[in-house]
């Protein structure tokens, strides 16, 4: 499922217009398996569009998009991503485990898989003694890292998080990328946009987005 380079992600000459206003230009990006990547830009440069045209939610208006060398949008291989949004899609009169059960059943998982791993991310995300609360009573904060545990849920070869840690506390989120790192070892590529520097210099890779445009790509130290 790799493409003919070795990528699990490789996106070429993306242009995205809304009306006339072109808010994604020429981007080009590769992502192989065990990578985290990172993009770092202000709000509204254009890294929701991207991680939204990568997790096949919307089509680019030119360039190619190949995910596990399949061309997106492509239902086949959804079961593949755990994507996070910016906005919570929780069912907030449901309970955390029966949204985590929801989930893993769309993700075609076993049920005792489902009580396992469930378990597994909600201690790991300290909501351990939260899964029988229905969702509407949770704080923001809450409501993040159930959003977490759910694109974690199916262990999935690609993890796609739209700034993942906002609003979650600095020793939460380490432990987080603690977790981030452990998948990544495992070969699951991790694409990550964060406006926080700090954040951006945990990544293997980065590209700066501003203005729709990519200004530079490398590691951390070499956009440092």
């Amino acid at each position: 499922m790799l493409d003919e380079n070795g990528n699990y992600i490789d996106i070429k000459g993306i242009h995205k217009y809304y009306g006339k206003k072109h808010v994604l230009n020429d981007i080009s990006i590769q992502i192989k398996p065990g990578d985290i990547y990172g993009i770092l830009g202000p709000s509204g440069c254009g890294k929701t569009t991207i991680v939204k045209i990568i997790a096949g939610i919307l089509d680019s208006n030119e360039g190619e998009t190949l995910v596990l060398d399949k061309k997106m949008p492509n239902l086949k291989i959804m079961a593949d991503i755990g994507y996070m949004a910016q906005s919570d899609a929780l069912y907030e009169e449901l309970t955390a485990e029966e949204n985590l059960k929801f989930f893993g059943s769309i993700y075609g998982m076993k049920k005792n898989a489902i009580k396992q791993r469930s378990a597994e991310l909600m201690k790991l995300l300290n909501l351990a003694f939260e899964g029988n609360k229905k969702v509407a009573s949770y704080s923001g904060g809450m409501k993040r890292r159930l959003s977490l545990a759910i694109a974690l849920l199916n262990n999935p070869k690609i993890l796609i998080l739209d700034e993942p840690t906002v609003g979650i506390d600095p020793l939460l989120r380490q432990s987080i990328w603690a977790e981030f790192r452990k998948l990544a070892s495992t070969n699951t590529a991790i694409l990550v946009t964060t406006h926080v520097m700090d954040e951006a210099t945990k990544c293997d890779k980065l590209a700066m987005i501003r203005d729709g445009k990519i200004i530079a790509t490398g590691t951390p130290n070499e956009i440092i």
